[in-house]
């Protein structure tokens, strides 16, 4: 008799994910696994143990404290993640167009360091443009100071109008990011984590087929903990809306991470309920998982199941002669495209053969 069946759900919140570039990474209590799909078509997999943070420590361990300290843990894992997954692709390895070249040539090769600074910089003052000043902009143009300094309400008024106007930003900025083609197909492998997780946790045999049939809007996914957080800030600032922006800004910021950890209990609670309650909390979350998530193809399913499997090696054994023989074969492809070019590299390296020159006739013949 299964676990499911004995009516403890050992599979729920076992395992959770996130898309990377051309596949899937997913996380357990003690291994994290990354599967791509390389430009040859084959899927290459990577599997470390993990310790999360909470794990080192009983404090970090404490309701709340545990939402912070994994919302940390989580930021640095996904830029790992991306960058292991690039590795992976051989982004790194790809050759420069001609305006790289240039600038190199030019500039040195600082010039990427330096590009790198400047784009963090822009990137963190279009945050700031974006989602404090244009909405307090807006919120200053519909509810003046005057009528917030006489009136409490206003001053609610104007923090909600501020909370609505960052989470029309938020949605429109994904709208957007997601026309771009290559998002577009991470948010396909998106859909992919999704449906094989509700696969595994429904005790479903992991096929393409049984996971193509499930939903790919999760209630523990990080576009639902995202927008829990954007409404549980405009909930928070209602006690301190009428108070001198400076001060409102402090408070803001010092109330960032009670905003974290409450939005991280309900995200952990929703995952392991499924009543009115929870449903209705859940909804926006769930509806903007609509433009976050996109319906996968088989091959990206795959995908999402190798990852899945090698990050639960205890639940798919089989998974260890799948990796084993994946690893074979592409040792094999490797050692065979290492062949071609050493043959390729002789082939251009041996000279032409001079065509030999007669010898010249003596002057009695001649």
């Amino acid at each position: 008799m299964s676990n499911k069946s004995c009516g403890t759900d050992a599979r729920l919140g076992s395992t959770g994910g996130q898309a990377v570039l051309e596949g899937v990474m997913m996380k357990s209590r003690d291994k994290i696994a990354i599967s791509v799909r390389d430009n040859k078509g084959k899927i290459r997999t990577d599997v470390r143990p993990c310790k999360p943070l909470t794990a080192k420590c009983a404090f970090f361990r404490i309701p709340f404290i545990r939402g912070i300290v994994g919302f940390i843990d989580s930021m640095m894992l996904s830029f790992d993640t991306l960058s292991r997954s690039a590795d992976m692709l051989g982004l790194e390895d790809e050759e420069e167009s001609k305006f790289e070249k240039w600038l190199t040539k030019t500039f040195g090769k600082s010039i990427a360091t330096i590009a790198s600074v400047i784009g963090t910089v822009l990137g963190l003052a279009l945050s700031i443009v974006l989602f404090m000043w244009l909405p307090k902009f807006v919120s200053n143009f519909l509810v003046p100071s005057e009528l917030v300094e006489s009136n409490y309400g206003f001053a609610v008024l104007k923090s909600a109008v501020q909370g609505v106007m960052r989470i029309v930003i938020f949605l429109l900025y994904i709208m957007l990011v997601s026309l771009i083609p290559d998002m577009k197909r991470t948010f396909m492998y998106h859909g992919a984590e999704h449906k094989s997780i509700f696969c595994h946790e429904s005790y479903e045999e992991l096929t393409v087929d049984n996971v193509k049939k499930q939903s790919r809007f999760h209630p523990r996914c990080g576009t639902s903990f995202l927008v829990v957080m954007m409404v549980l800030g405009i909930l928070i600032s209602i006690p301190f809306a009428n108070l001198k922006d400076g001060i409102y800004l402090v408070l803001k910021l010092l109330t960032l991470p009670l905003i974290v950890g409450l939005g991280y209990e309900f995200i952990r609670y929703a995952g392991r309920h499924n009543n009115l309650f929870v449903r209705i909390i859940s909804a926006p979350g769930l509806w903007v998982q609509r433009i976050t998530t996109k319906e996968p193809t088989d091959d990206m399913i795959e995908v999402a199941i190798r990852s899945l499997k090698a990050s639960l090696p205890a639940d798919y054994p089989e998974i260890t002669e799948e990796l084993a023989k994946a690893e074979e074969e592409a040792e094999k492809t490797e050692e065979s495209e290492d062949t071609n070019v050493s043959e390729e590299s002789q082939e251009t390296s041996e000279p032409e053969a001079q065509p030999e020159e007669a010898p010249e006739k003596p002057e009695e013949e001649k």
